[in-house]
């Protein structure tokens, strides 16, 4: 099935209480919590701001009406359809405050772990089946071999791990944000979960870009939720490090301040691709880094740590591309190195896909062509570097000479004194400096 034009099946919205699979003391703490904190009295925003249907909010308030936390205010919202307004009462703050001094989260209802589970088996990054003309679609940009396209098809419709190698500046970052365009649909982030009581916050507006739901019209008789609001409707989220990366940004992050947890960087890239950049740049020696993913890889879950050293299992549904400029058997074991599903050689272009590049990136930046330059370029400049051509090499050069152009006050040209000035600035020449 081609999940660029099928829907991933949404979350549906719970429609009672016991749906939840939550404790009610929770449920209802966090509801006098948000009332506390958010100043809301109506059920209408109070579902809102739970991110629970109408229905299910008002058990809630029942709920905590019959305990005496919440009264009636007796006074009816003109404003909101004659709706009755709710307010705390003295009992219900004082349990407020308690409920905030064991942790501060309030807001969205969170998800039971159990329950994401099977929204994670719906919208796994396994049931993808990349095209190869979507795949060329979100590469159009970069020149490619057909060879590459025919390795790297496979390996991102697997959804399994790949690793992508080879000499620096030749597009391994391009090739990877490539393939998080060409995955193109949509997932349900939960904004948080729950595990044992404890809530784990998963939706980051800086990992995940939220797509816009069209509103429902107010004024219709039957307002359906599409889906449960406890969830974020997403692009299938990417996360990329490089050389910042270290094995503890791995682990959950307790905030003791508001006693809540956040989800690691795997946890929010689920259904999705997680993307190691320039590994052996990090701090930890790369075998560590690949040591730490091999339960996940192999497993499909991740084992997660709380403060009180309980361990448990979350699903791990994730793309891991890893890409170095070493040789993989300078840096990873044979029994790493058998872990990672796909390795990938990234090399530098043949002469001809390299004239490609240059020829689309002088016409994109509007500089003209010129034949003397590009044999001098190709008979001249290159022999001193044994012919290595490299990717970044055509933008690199030609941006120089725009520069120059710039600086000289002249139209945009080349000519084989511009290409040697330009060259200049792309090496560095080896010399001793004297301290």
């Amino acid at each position: 099935m081609n999940m660029q034009t099928a829907n991933v099946m949404a979350p549906p919205p719970p429609r009672t209480l016991d749906e939840m699979k939550l404790s009610t003391v929770m449920m209802r703490d966090i509801v006098l919590k948000t009332m506390f904190r958010k100043n809301v009295d109506m059920v209408s925003d109070l579902s809102k701001a739970v991110c629970l249907p109408i229905p299910v909010t008002q058990e809630l308030v029942d709920m905590a009406r019959e305990q005496r936390l919440l009264e009636a205010t007796g006074t009816l919202n003109a404003n909101n359809g004659n709706e009755m307004g709710y307010q705390l009462t003295e009992q219900g703050k004082a349990r407020a405050l308690d409920a905030l001094a064991q942790s501060e989260y309030f807001g969205a209802m969170p998800v039971p772990l159990d329950v994401y589970r099977e929204q994670v088996k719906r919208q796994s990054v396994r049931n993808m089946q990349i095209t190869r003309s979507q795949l060329t679609g979100a590469m159009g940009h970069l020149v490619l071999p057909d060879m590459l396209l025919d390795q790297l098809g496979p390996a991102v419709s697997a959804g399994r791990s790949i690793l992508m190698y080879g000499p620096p500046g030749n597009g391994k970052s391009s090739i990877s944000n490539g393939i998080r365009d060409a995955l193109g649909d949509n997932v349900f982030v939960p904004r948080a979960i729950e595990y044992a009581g404890q809530v784990i916050t998963v939706y980051d507006p800086i990992v995940h870009a939220a797509v816009p739901i069209e509103e429902d019209d107010p004024n219709s008789l039957r307002r359906a939720t599409k889906f449960d609001m406890r969830y974020v409707k997403c692009e299938r989220p990417t996360v990329i490090t490089g050389g910042e990366l270290s094995l503890n940004m791995l682990d959950l992050v307790y905030n003791p301040t508001a006693r809540t947890y956040q989800a690691p960087l795997q946890l929010k890239s689920t259904g999705g691709i997680f993307i190691v950049d320039d590994l052996g740049r990090q701090a930890e020696p790369p075998q560590s880094l690949v040591n730490r993913w091999i339960v996940p890889l192999e497993e499909s879950k991740d084992i997660l740590a709380l403060q009180s050293g309980e361990k448990f299992e979350v699903p791990f549904d994730t793309l891991v591309i890893f890409s170095t400029n070493f040789h993989p058997n300078e840096i990873f074991d044979k029994a790493a190195l058998r872990r990672i599903f796909f390795k990938i050689k990234i090399d530098g272009p043949n002469q001809e896909n390299f004239l490609k590049i240059f020829a689309m990136v002088a016409k994109k930046r509007k500089m003209p062509l010129d034949e003397a330059t590009l044999v001098h370029l190709l008979k001249v400049k290159y022999p001193e570097i044994d012919n290595i051509y490299a990717n970044y090499q055509p933008i690199f050069l030609i941006d120089q000479m725009i520069s120059i152009c710039d600086f000289e006050g002249i139209p945009y040209q080349m000519s084989p004194e511009l290409i040697d000035r330009a060259w200049a600035n792309m090496f560095v020449k080896d010399e001793h400096i004297v301290k």
